[in-house]
């Protein structure tokens, strides 16, 4: 298969930051079949998965409080990420415009059609989410009567000035920029959510919270905006210094996208189609901030102030764990390259294979010590991650498992299931056999024992690429997602998993998560009472 780019291609790329080489090692991924990582056994308690003993909560405490004050913390959120997937069924129904008339809407609800009976939940409690406050206003400013329009049913007003740029424009925004919990003084987005959280474990000991945001280019303004707005109050509130700031994902780790036979997929115009590389692409924004020990937190990962406590708690456990970690890494790393050798190697050894279950190569213990020290020292010389998992309850994503490689070596690593063969009926059943789940609350070390930054982009398992099924104007194509950043884009990196309780994982995937009691107000607001509130 002969593939031949155009001057206007190259231009294209040129534009994009991306070479012509990249391009094509791209379009050679898709023709592989060897995306899938081999699952050995799920990480469980007391394999793979650590339990931390109340013994040693306290110890973990003081050390994250005493990295906390040097400011050695920071919090690195993605938060690109539209809010289409929250709204996904009233973005259906408000294009499919015959299911928005009432008999309609109960045909199809009698059929048990999803998006209608999704449709008929919103409506019905419409008053307990917390945006209903500013749907009112905005359409009020137009001249509509929020009570009125529910009631009579004009359901494509309504919908209209939920998800367009008519009214909130809540099926375009970023998730980071929506309105997620109700308090008595006002309303908060998932990005003030973050800043509130982060005061208790970045800033409760230093003073300063140093943040920075992932965020969609077209939306860049708009959270400078929204930062001055938010930042000002907490740092009066907490007596904190913020430091937040913004990057965008780099247009160079976009991917070319083919056509089913494998060729490069051409738009209408006749253009290349590149696609955004998910959020492995964002090991290059997390690489550029130098930062020491890094929090790293999906957006939509938040709770109301009455529950952030055992949140934050279990953020400075796992801030003091890696403190305690790392400790121990740089010190043998310096020890192995001093007058204490021998006894630095004997000890990274059994560190490693005790704290780190970190595999040894056949032979390893009749090398000579040397050889020996060169090896555990590569091993040890690697940014660190501590990763809470919690109890697998339903939720789709990826989970902590024992990953075989092509050497037969053992490694744990966070597992998405689009990396998994799900038609390998063994691969299946130890898929399926997962105890725990990732829920993306991860504390990272990115700096060396001389306290030099790692190149990140050094430690990405490039083979750990997904492929997925996508449309364009109604053709089907293949896209291309990077090593994602928690999974490939880390598989190289110093891995721990700790169990952490269930309640500090409360996720906003559906519109109607934020109708969970973790979400809604102590006293939720009833739709009986709605007009009125």
């Amino acid at each position: 298969m002969t593939i031949r780019f155009t001057n206007a291609d190259r231009q294209q790329m040129k534009t994009l930051g991306i070479t012509t080489a990249r391009v094509f090692e791209q379009i050679d991924i898709f023709r592989r079949s060897d995306f899938f990582v081999r699952l050995k056994r799920p990480c469980t308690l007391g394999d793979g998965i650590r339990k931390i003993d109340d013994a040693d909560l306290g110890e973990y405490i003081h050390l994250h409080s005493s990295a906390a004050r040097q400011g050695r913390f920071m919090k690195f959120v993605p938060a690109s990420g539209a809010a289409t997937r929250m709204f996904q069924s009233l973005l259906q129904i408000f294009y499919l415009p015959q299911y928005l008339e009432k008999d309609e809407l109960q045909k199809r609800m009698d059929q048990g059609v999803s998006i209608a009976c999704d449709f008929k939940r919103f409506v019905d409690e419409i008053y307990r989410f917390p945006f209903v406050h500013n749907l009112r206003e905005v359409m009020a400013s137009d001249g509509y009567i929020l009570d009125d329009v529910v009631r009579e049913g004009y359901f494509r007003v309504l919908l209209e000035y939920l998800l367009t740029a008519r009214g909130l424009s809540y099926g375009n925004l970023p998730k980071a920029m929506l309105l997620f919990h109700s308090y008595p003084e006002g309303h908060r987005t998932a990005f003030e959510e973050q800043i509130a959280e982060s005061t208790t474990y970045l800033g409760a000991d230093s003073g300063k919270c140093s943040l920075h945001f992932t965020v969609p280019e077209e939306h860049e303004t708009d959270f400078h905006a929204l930062r001055e707005d938010v930042c000002p109050r907490y740092a009066d509130r907490h007596c904190a210094i913020f430091d937040v700031s913004f990057s965008c994902q780099k247009s160079s780790t976009n991917t070319i996208a083919v056509d089913m036979q494998g060729f490069p997929f051409r738009d209408r115009l006749g253009r290349l189609h590149f696609r955004p590389a998910g959020h492995g692409a964002l090991i290059e924004n997390l690489n550029e901030l130098n930062a020491d020990l890094i929090y790293v937190k999906n957006v939509d990962n938040v709770v109301p102030d009455r529950l952030k406590e055992t949140v934050c708690f279990w953020k400075q456990v796992m801030g003091g764990h890696l403190v305690s970690i790392q400790k121990t890494i740089h010190s043998l790393l310096r020890r192995m390259q001093g007058p204490d050798t021998s006894n630095a190697v004997r000890e990274a050894e059994a560190f490693a294979a005790r704290e780190l279950l970190l595999s040894f190569p056949a032979g390893f213990k009749i090398w000579p010590e040397e050889k020996k020290r060169s090896f555990l020292f590569d091993m040890l010389n690697r940014p660190i991650r501590v990763c809470g998992v919690v109890p697998n309850a339903g939720e789709p994503g990826g989970a902590p498992f024992w990953v075989e490689d092509e050497n037969g070596d053992l490694s744990v690593q966070i597992i998405e299931k689009a990396q998994v063969d799900l038609n390998s009926s063994e691969q299946s059943a130890i898929w399926n056999l997962s105890t725990h789940f990732n829920p993306v609350d991860i504390v990272c070390c990115a700096r060396d024992f001389e306290g030099k930054p790692h190149d990140l982009r050094k430690f990405v398992d490039p083979k750990t690429v997904i492929i997925t099924r996508k449309s364009l104007d109604g053709t089907d194509i293949q896209a291309l997602e990077l090593p994602g950043l928690w999974n490939g884009g880390m598989a190289h990196w110093i891995t721990v998993f700790v169990e952490v309780p269930a309640a500090t994982f409360n996720p906003v995937k559906s519109l109607f998560d934020l109708l969970r009691p973790e979400h809604q107000p102590e006293l939720p607001h009833r739709s009986s009472l709605s007009a009125e509130d």
